[in-house]
């Protein structure tokens, strides 16, 4: 990790918190490894020693999402599987329909004519 010292030298000799500065290595490395990785931010960032907060900060600057993109793929799956279950009962549902109007359409017309 790359830190250097606060920038106020008498804050840190006063007892109030230490601010702690990271090169830009560092947080890119830091985004990269987060998004990488799919882990939640909040484990990277404690794996880091830094708070959730700031590694979302940076990665909003360095890729313009807040979040990372997570692949689930076994939810996407089953979504997808799902979606064309219900396509193919829509899809037979218009088949038997059309079946249905089209043997109304040649009944008539074989009956209407003498």
């Amino acid at each position: 990790m790359n830190k250097s010292k606060p920038n106020n030298p008498k804050a840190s000799a006063m007892g109030s918190t230490e601010v702690k500065r990271y090169d830009q290595a560092f947080k890119r490395q830091a985004v990269e490894h987060w998004i990488k990785t799919g882990k939640p931010g909040t484990r990277i960032a404690a794996e880091l020693g830094i708070s959730y907060p700031t590694l979302k900060d940076w990665k909003r600057r360095y890729t313009g999402d807040a979040l990372p993109v997570r692949m689930d793929l076994a939810a996407e799956n089953r979504a997808l599987k799902a979606e064309l279950t219900r396509v193919r009962q829509q899809r037979d549902i218009l088949k038997k329909t059309l079946g249905i109007l089209a043997q109304g359409s040649s009944n008539s017309m074989n009956g209407s004519t003498p």
